[in-house]
């Protein structure tokens, strides 16, 4: 662990995919709770869409294409922000059920993002830099430079600092939204701020996890915190940290046999802190509540067995 961490290309990758776990996990916790899982996967596989058009804007402003996130990203910021806001409008416009119109966006922008993905792969002439954009469908880590982590460690921390700004009304508007309108708040403007949150979050990400696999780090982190505490607050903490561990064990994992892919190493090391946590968790885990069961089972034997002896000591007294 020692001599990787002297490698300038594994610290880089380490620390950034460390940093997007704490972050997506964090963040998660809120789409958990809310139950909008699916709004995480429409903005990460919309973001494709908007990682191709702002490559083929970089191709057509300087004649080749740059793939740096500080193009790229914004682009998905872009993409999944405008994915969220026509699903909203054509929900409000149309007799559309949300979980519809959200599956409306993601097949339209991830659609859209595979169709410019394989033209500039077959473009006559070919478009420079156009090698691996494949990856962020899946992800490569091991492309992280060291400007990559200060873009990601900037955007992550505007969204954890925003968390904690807005964190009693978050808190508020997520278990009740009608009382928090009760109380004057602007829901609109919370939910707003709530999906700019979950963009970044997910956003950050797609170059070491890939669009595909993204929403696997935004939930599951915050999946398994839940199976361990009812607080919101030692939820947070503790799916930053799960999320902090699957994305630096992941890397290390994926470094030690270079033959694994960084993306799908962090999603199985995050599925294994889930089963775990789902498995082991005291209170909520199986092996608790099987044990639970038991005991109550075994009290309930022997209130019924203290019935019997009860009764046939009465019916002895009476004769």
């Amino acid at each position: 662990m020692l001599d990787l961490l002297s490698d300038h290309t594994f610290r880089t990758v380490f620390l950034g995919t460390a940093g997007i776990g704490a972050v997506s996990g964090a963040v998660g916790c809120f789409a958990y709770l809310r139950r909008q899982s699916l709004i995480g996967d429409v903005v990460a596989h919309s973001s494709l869409l908007g990682i191709m058009v702002f490559f083929l804007i970089s191709y057509l402003v300087t004649g080749e294409g740059n793939k740096s996130l500080f193009v790229l990203i914004p682009g998905a910021l872009v993409a999944g922000t405008a994915a969220l806001l026509l699903t909203r409008w054509i929900i409000a416009e149309t007799r559309l059920k949300p979980d519809s119109g959200l599956g409306v966006m993601l097949a339209i922008f991830f659609g859209s993002g595979i169709l410019l993905l394989r033209w500039v792969q077959r473009a006559t002439p070919n478009i420079p830099g156009k090698r691996g954009l494949e990856n962020y469908l899946f992800g490569m880590a091991a492309a992280m430079t060291e400007s990559d982590l200060w873009m990601i460690g900037g955007l992550g921390l505007f969204s954890i600092l925003l968390m904690l700004l807005v964190w009693k009304e978050f808190k508020v508007f997520t278990f009740d939204p009608v009382f928090t309108q009760s109380l004057g708040l602007n829901t609109n403007w919370l939910d707003t701020l709530l999906l700019m949150m979950m963009v970044i979050g997910i956003v950050i990400g797609i170059q070491s996890v890939g669009v595909v696999l993204m929403i696997a780090l935004l939930v599951t982190p915050a999946s398994s915190a839940r199976q361990w505490t009812g607080s919101l607050g030692a939820m947070v903490m503790l799916a930053a940290g799960f999320g902090a561990f699957c994305g630096g064990m992941g890397s290390l994992i994926s470094f030690r046999w270079s033959n694994m892919p960084t993306g799908p190493v962090i999603v199985l090391v995050a599925t294994s802190v889930f089963l775990f946590s789902l498995i082991f968790a005291p209170g909520r885990g199986l092996v608790y509540r099987y044990a639970r069961r038991k005991q109550m089972a075994r009290e309930a034997r022997l209130e019924h067995q203290l019935d019997i002896d009860v009764g046939e000591n009465q019916t002895g007294g009476m004769g």
